[in-house]
């Protein structure tokens, strides 16, 4: 593993439509994580590198110079997400703490953030969690995909387990104000899509009191369908072939979808979770 730092002139990204925030950051390039499905693979072709899971690029000014953006007269304390492409508490981030220094900058100014984690050392920063939600929105997720381990360190080979990030939800909801859910996504067609898995992952997040589960069908784009489907073909040919003919583009079938969604919502009947991410940075409670 390679970490190589670099400088940034904005740290700021307007996000596109659909999404519960519209700005965000990373303070990394590259993920150790080394999930199979990853979408952000691209990330690197502008650093003229393909070396996504092995070499982590990160931004050395990165305080510096967010501190200047959400200081500016223009920025209304918008909420900010943190690991829309790479994971802001991937190990390297022990050693370098900018995450820390980022919240401590977010409860200075007091602006709402949104974390999105597969890592356990999110724990750490707790303290920081807690003292932000008092003043300002938070909220805090993780990506559990997989209730059976064995196949989790298969797609996720390096992230926490999944029985551990949803530790670290329970914990975040006990002991902080932040508002706290899972990211069922992607759901990977004949892997992760059983009814049984779906309905584990909405029971836990019910008995451990989350606000709520997201789920999403996993996309094929750029190069992750390759790099996704020659994976599954060393475990599985069948499988392999399967898959590919379920995504003759980005996307799966549409019938796929609807058949999906149709077990989603039986379970969602059961355990009465709200379905997505809360977008009002008002709501403290």
């Amino acid at each position: 593993m390679e970490y190589i730092p670099i400088e940034c002139k904005s740290a700021i990204r307007k996000v596109r439509g659909g999404m519960p925030y519209q700005h965000d950051v990373n303070i990394y390039r590259g993920c150790e994580h080394g999930c199979l499905y990853c979408y952000a693979l691209y990330s690197h072709d502008y650093l003229e590198d393909n070396q996504f899971y092995n070499h982590i690029y990160y931004k050395e000014n990165i305080i510096e110079v967010l501190e200047k953006e959400i200081t500016k007269p223009s920025w209304k304390k918008q909420i900010v997400n943190f690991g829309s492409v790479s994971d802001s508490y991937q190990p390297c981030e022990k050693d370098l703490k900018l995450m820390r220094e980022v919240l401590k900058l977010f409860i200075k100014y007091q602006n709402p953030i949104n974390i999105s984690t597969k890592s356990t050392l999110i724990l750490r920063d707790l303290d920081l969690i807690n003292e932000l939600s008092q003043i300002a929105f938070v909220n805090i997720t993780c990506t559990v995909t997989c209730a059976d381990e064995t196949i989790q360190k298969i797609i996720e080979p390096h992230a926490a387990t999944s029985l551990e990030r949803m530790k670290v939800l329970q914990i975040i909801k006990q002991k902080t104000n932040a508002s706290v859910g899972i990211l069922m996504m992607p759901i990977i067609p004949y892997i992760t899509d059983s009814y049984e898995n779906m309905e584990a992952i909405y029971k836990l997040a019910h008995q451990i009191h989350l606000d709520y589960v997201v789920p999403g069908t996993m996309y094929l784009r750029g190069k992750t369908k390759p790099y996704f489907l020659n994976s599954i073909r060393q475990y599985d040919e069948n499988l392999y072939w399967k898959l590919k003919g379920l995504y003759p583009k980005g996307s799966c079938l549409k019938e796929y979808k609807i058949e999906i969604f149709n077990r989603l919502n039986q379970i969602r009947k059961t355990y009465n979770l709200d379905n997505k991410i809360l977008k009002d940075n008002d709501k403290m409670r």
